[in-house]
């Protein structure tokens, strides 16, 4: 019976192809448009998974994101209050500062905003993979170095920045001794990075310029345990590495209307998938009521015709998934790159599997009521 079900299916190849379309469109758009939002959402918190040596981030109370202009920053003893906690094995300062950034052209200087990130003097916990370059450099007079995101938000720009090059940042001179790889963060300002010493000369003097400390807990200690005890004993807010991302996508997440225009268009790719399957397969099991009707008259069981169904809306389900998710997939892979926010874990593959099982249940639930509820005499009608 499953061999006579799928010829059935594969025989009608207008409904057959129809079926399988509509399916593929809907489990690609729902990848497709899901891993686009997961990718924004990954880089709302990019800059926290820049510094994987840190367990432990401290802010100020009113802080939430990574990346907030504006914000209200720690006083000078802040580090050695975090470095006093019992269970901390480490801690140092880290700046975030937007700033101004002047590159001299040939036809004259060109002023770009950027956001200088201060790190550790001593240890440069805070730079990203270096790829061009030193650790050393950047304790060079007046040494930066800048990611390679920025360097091509640079080029899109018309401005060609490389390493050896000088520029002005805040009117003072910065020389280019390096280029890392931080991950694409979700802001257009470019990245700058010295030393937090440097930072400091370079921007207006403020009570409260330390904007995180980042530490790491002794070996055996529990991250989230010694967080609490950073925020007992300082009054400053001290969150585990995971949450802090969590927080920071949380909080993209909430000022933008990001998750409400994804979730518009899956929502629509869904129920654009549900019309087209369920009519098409509904039309398919209409134009065949003789055949099961034939079947029934010939013995076969409700529970077999069932079978046969769902057999047939498996089919074009798993076809259907199969198609979209490969050609989701292509795209995340041709499209890539910085330009591109993308994230395709395989828990989302399992979310677009459940949606596209939900469809073909829901289009052969229509079909499975007309085929139980069929008498076998319709087969000598007409």
């Amino acid at each position: 019976m499953d061999h006579v079900a799928l010829k059935m299916l594969i025989g009608d190849r207008v409904r057959f192809l129809g079926m399988v379309f509509g399916l593929t469109f809907t489990a690609m758009l729902i990848t497709q448009q899901m891993s686009i939002f997961l990718g924004l959402m990954s880089r709302a918190y990019a800059a926290v998974t820049d510094i994987p040596a840190a367990q432990v981030w401290v802010m100020d109370p009113s802080m939430d994101t990574i990346d907030l202009g504006g914000a209200r920053g720690l006083s000078a003893t802040a580090v050695d209050r975090v470095r006093a906690v019992p269970g901390v094995a480490w801690a140092v300062e880290h700046l975030r500062m937007p700033t101004e950034a002047t590159i001299f052209q040939a036809s004259g200087g060109e002023r770009r905003d950027c956001l200088l990130i201060g790190v550790d003097d001593q240890s440069g916990i805070g730079l990203p993979r270096i790829v061009a370059g030193r650790i050393e450099d950047l304790r060079r007079d007046d040494a930066i170095f800048i990611d390679r995101d920025g360097l091509d938000k640079f080029a899109r720009s018309g401005v060609t920045v490389r390493v050896g090059d000088t520029i002005e940042v805040n009117d003072h001179r910065a020389y280019v001794a390096g280029v890392v790889e931080a991950a694409v963060p979700v802001w257009f300002s470019p990245y700058l990075y010295t030393t937090a010493t440097r930072a400091r000369s370079w921007l207006p003097p403020l009570r409260r310029d330390t904007t995180f400390v980042v530490a790491r807990v002794v070996d055996g200690a529990d991250p989230a345990v010694v967080a609490a005890a950073i925020t007992r004993r300082t009054g400053l807010r001290a969150e585990t590495t995971p949450v802090f991302t969590r927080m920071a996508a949380s909080h993209f997440a909430t000022n933008t209307g990001i998750p409400i225009t994804f979730g518009t268009a899956v929502g629509l790719g869904f129920v654009v998938g549900t019309v087209i399957a369920g009519l098409l397969f509904f039309q398919f099991t209409r134009d065949n009521l003789r055949y099961f009707g034939a079947l029934k008259a010939m013995g076969a069981s409700d529970g077999v015709l069932l079978r046969m169904v769902l057999l047939q809306a498996a089919l074009v389900g798993l076809l259907g998934y199969g198609f979209g998710t490969g050609l989701a997939a292509l795209f995340g892979l041709v499209a890539g790159g910085s330009q591109l926010a993308w994230l395709l874990p395989p828990w989302l593959l399992g979310v677009t599997f459940l949606a596209i099982s939900l469809i073909c249940l829901a289009a052969a639930a229509l079909s499975i009521r007309t085929v139980i509820r069929l008498e076998p005499a319709v087969v000598f009608r007409g």
